[in-house]
């Protein structure tokens, strides 16, 4: 059996402190109007005593639940297999710690889990929510809007303006289109004519830019050279299949991830062709399990992931802080968050 040990209380951190209960909520909730003095004594009797605030209390205090909810559009199996997400979650879960707010993570694969997730959201569980891998016809951005939870989007999102409602849609995104292109430049300048491209799926606005992207240097390109992937490496394995049979002249090819390119290189092994005197390939991402890994290692676009992550994250607490200077009143607001995107870059391996 275990011994049930007495937590200390509110009323024993104020006798150790010599000050009153109330000063002594004032202090571990976060509130304002206490003599730095009488903090620290307040900060001291924490320590010693090791009292730990109660969470249900503080919350009624502070109106925040120190929890942030991650919502990622994708079923499980995806989620826990791709490392995009594992490096995208590294971030938030480095940005939340450092803030002391808990990570709560949600999945989305059917109906019942957007039920779900809507129920738990509107529930009043969590302060924010982090979502990414949004595809278009998602019902995420709508039971979140009606939750009228403050929210920061990975990606930028598909509606039009950047906006939707009342509020400004906030989310932090990597220069898709813009990489795509120093990419396909890049296949260019090796000299290479039959350029293809395995896309990511095209409900996804990442996979659409690095798709425009293509598009923007092969402007006259062999509609039969573009192939949807799904970001996944059976779907880059599928692509390049069906490159190959289509037009096996191609001598390069730019895949929209990694693991997409990862796929195309085992099926290129697998038919004969040498990467890259056959046939050039270039990924996107810079994922290194991925990229360094790969046989040859693979040329590809980086992105920052984990960063990323990290200024989703950051831009979710610096709007709930501005939040809560508005609600305190008597001190100005922090400024808005606004949208963030990242650069990416090109690193040159031996793929192409």
């Amino acid at each position: 059996m275990t011994e049930t040990v007495s937590r200390p209380t509110l009323e024993a951190v104020a006798a150790r402190a010599g000050v009153s209960r109330a000063t002594v909520s004032r202090v571990v909730n976060g509130g304002e109007g206490v003599r730095e003095a009488l903090v620290e004594r307040v900060r001291r009797a924490v320590d010693e005593l090791g009292y730990v605030p109660n969470q249900a209390a503080r919350s009624l205090v502070t109106r925040r639940h120190d929890a942030v909810a991650v919502v990622i559009a994708e079923p499980e199996t995806r989620v826990f297999a791709d490392p995009f997400f594992a490096l995208q979650l590294r971030g938030i879960s480095k940005e939340l710690t450092a803030h002391d707010s808990q990570l709560v993570l949600l999945l989305t694969e059917g109906p019942e889990d957007y039920a779900r997730v809507g129920r738990y959201l509107a529930g009043g569980h969590v302060d924010g929510a982090l979502v990414f891998s949004l595809h278009l016809d998602d019902p995420l951005p709508g039971l979140i809007r009606g939750a009228g939870v403050p929210t920061v989007f990975g990606g930028r999102p598909g509606w039009a303006d950047g906006a939707r409602g009342a509020t400004p849609t906030v989310y932090v995104d990597s220069d898709n289109r813009g990489g795509a292109r120093d990419a396909v430049r890049h296949l260019v300048g090796l000299g290479r004519t039959r350029i293809a491209h395995i896309t990511g799926p095209l409900d996804q606005t990442s996979a659409v830019d690095r798709l425009d992207g293509f598009r923007d240097v092969m402007v006259d390109a062999d509609p039969r050279l573009i192939v949807e992937g799904d970001f996944t490496p059976a779907g880059g394995e599928r692509a390049m299949r069906a490159l190959l049979d289509r037009c096996p002249e191609v001598d390069a090819v730019f895949a929209a991830n990694d693991v997409s390119a990862a796929g195309a290189l085992r099926v290129l092994r697998e038919r004969g062709r040498r990467v890259p005197e056959d046939v050039a390939v270039v990924g996107f991402d810079d994922m290194l399990p991925v990229a360094e890994h790969s046989e040859p290692p693979l040329t590809t676009v980086r992105q920052d992931i984990e960063e990323m992550g990290r200024l989703m994250a950051r831009l979710l607490l610096r709007g709930l802080e501005r939040r809560a200077d508005g609600q305190r009143g008597g001190r100005k607001p922090a400024d808005a968050p606004t949208s963030v995107i990242l650069p990416t870059t090109l690193v040159r391996r031996a793929s192409a």
